[in-house]
C-alpha cells in the first residue's frame, strides 16, 4: 500500500485529485457519510493555508487505485479539546476486512501532531477498530440543532 498526504504544503497537488478523493469518500462512506459539498469543505479546510485552519488528507493506494482515505482537520483548540478531529475515513467497500482501515488509521495517527477526536455512530462496525487503536469514549455528545 502506498500513501499520499495532501496538506497546505502541497496544495497544487490536492487540486488535481480533489474530485476523485471526494467522490471516493462520498461513495464509500455509505450511510455514515455527508453531502459531497460537505466532504469537499472538510478537504479544503485540511489543506488551507489560512491561519486557524489546516490538517491533511491521507490517501491509501493499492496498484494506483484508491483503497482508503482519511481527512483530519486541525481544531486550533489544543489544551482544552483535542488539537485534531478525524472528520472522515473510508475504505473501499470491496477491500474491507483486509486490514487497510487499520493501516490507514495507524498512518494517520503517526502523521498527526497532538490528540485526535472523532465521532462514530454506536452501531458503526469501525468503532471496534478505533477502540483497539486506543480511542476512548469519555463523554456523551449532545447537540442542539437550530
Amino acid at each position: 500500500m502506498e500513501f499520499r498526504k495532501y496538506d497546505k504544503n502541497n496544495e497544487d497537488e490536492k487540486n488535481f485529485e480533489k474530485e476523485e478523493i471526494s467522490k471516493f469518500l462520498f461513495t464509500h462512506l455509505e450511510k455514515y457519510g455527508d453531502k459531497l459539498e460537505s466532504i469537499e469543505m472538510a478537504m479544503d479546510y485540511a489543506v488551507s493555508k489560512e491561519i486557524g485552519k489546516g490538517g491533511f488528507v491521507l490517501v491509501a493506494y493499492k496498484d494506483d487505485v484508491i483503497v482508503g482515505t482519511v481527512v483530519i482537520n486541525k481544531t486550533g483548540m489544543g489544551g482544552y479539546i483535542p488539537e485534531n478531529i478525524l472528520v472522515y475515513i473510508a475504505v473501499h467497500s470491496e477491500t474491507r476486512g483486509k486490514g487497510y482501515g487499520r493501516k490507514l488509521m495507524e498512518k494517520a495517527i503517526a502523521e498527526t501532531e497532538g490528540d485526535i477526536a472523532l465521532h462514530v455512530e454506536a452501531n458503526n462496525p469501525a468503532k471496534k477498530l478505533y477502540e483497539k487503536l486506543g480511542f476512548t469514549n469519555p463523554y456523551l455528545e449532545m447537540r442542539l440543532k437550530k
